[in-house]
């Protein structure tokens, strides 16, 4: 029996900030497990690609392209290239998924797919 890569939650928070982690890169884009402390890193982020977040335990406050979003656990967000966001307050202990899509072309936000 093959044993898992890794587990998504065994990595404590550091201290402060965040620590950034590299779980796999698939073609023109890199998966990311982040993990914050209580105290982000201050300032803002505005990157040449588009990145897809989703948090998976914690909570998060950021502001996005001059906006407030608050996250909890299961939400997710498109992070178009060159939009300004930065991280605002986190839990200790939050861990994120993000996707990078480096190399690929601009994302847009796509609406909710229908229930069935």
């Amino acid at each position: 029996m093959r044993a898992p890569d890794g587990n998504l939650f065994d990595r404590p928070p550091p201290a402060t900030g965040e620590v950034f982690e590299v779980l796999a890169r698939l073609g023109g884009c890199e998966v990311e497990r982040i993990v914050s402390s209580s105290h982000p890193e201050p300032g803002e982020y505005r990157q040449a690609h588009a990145e897809w977040v989703v948090l998976l335990k914690g909570g998060a406050r950021l502001q996005v392209a001059g906006e407030l979003v608050s996250l909890k656990p299961g939400d997710h967000l498109l992070l178009p290239a060159d939009e300004p966001h930065r991280v605002l307050a986190t839990e200790e202990g939050t861990v994120w998924l993000a996707v990078h899509a480096r190399g690929a072309p601009a994302a847009k936000a796509q609406p909710a797919l229908p229930e069935v």
